[in-house]
């Protein structure tokens, strides 16, 4: 996706999103907090068509669907959202890892790697930020936090059998 980014002095920044298949969104982030998204009219392209104004928490609620915060789907293995250095991933653990029945503390996830575990999904239920003492097991999804280089380190000791 390419983005096409202006200011706009004294109301705020606009942003024009072009997708792959040459989709296009333009949002506007005013100063005082809202966003206004639009669409080109297909008949017109110099037109413009409002999707909606948003209130911050709002964009952020939208944003975080959009970003598959509050749904991933089944078919995703691994997917990523980056926001500045930080990096969110997913990562199933593999039935034959060598952490099934180990724990964080064990593991020293945070120590070797940087990373955080955020939230581990299991079959049956969730845990959010689970401590030291949370023992993996087949099949989950960690959702981890970290910079870059450090998710590489979280993905090597991971891959470590």
């Amino acid at each position: 996706m390419q983005v096409k980014e202006t200011d706009l002095p004294g109301i705020g920044r606009k942003f024009i999103l072009e997708t792959k298949e040459k989709g296009r969104v333009i949002v506007i982030v005013h100063d005082n907090g809202t966003r206004e998204m639009y669409v080109p009219d297909p008949k017109d392209p110099d037109e413009r068509l409002s999707v909606g104004t948003f209130t911050d928490d709002e964009a952020r609620k939208l944003a975080g669907i959009i970003g598959g915060m509050a749904y991933k789907p089944k078919a995703l293995e691994n997917i990523d959202i980056e926001i500045d250095d930080l990096v969110i991933e997913w990562h199933r653990i593999d039935p034959a890892s060598s952490w099934i029945g180990k724990t964080i503390g064990e593991l020293k996830v945070r120590q070797l790697t940087g990373v955080s575990v955020i939230a581990v999904v299991e079959k049956e239920k969730k845990n959010i930020v689970p401590g030291p003492d949370y023992k993996f097991v087949s099949d989950s999804v960690l959702v981890v936090a970290g910079e870059r280089q450090h998710i590489k380190l979280f993905k090597e000791l991971l891959a470590a059998k």
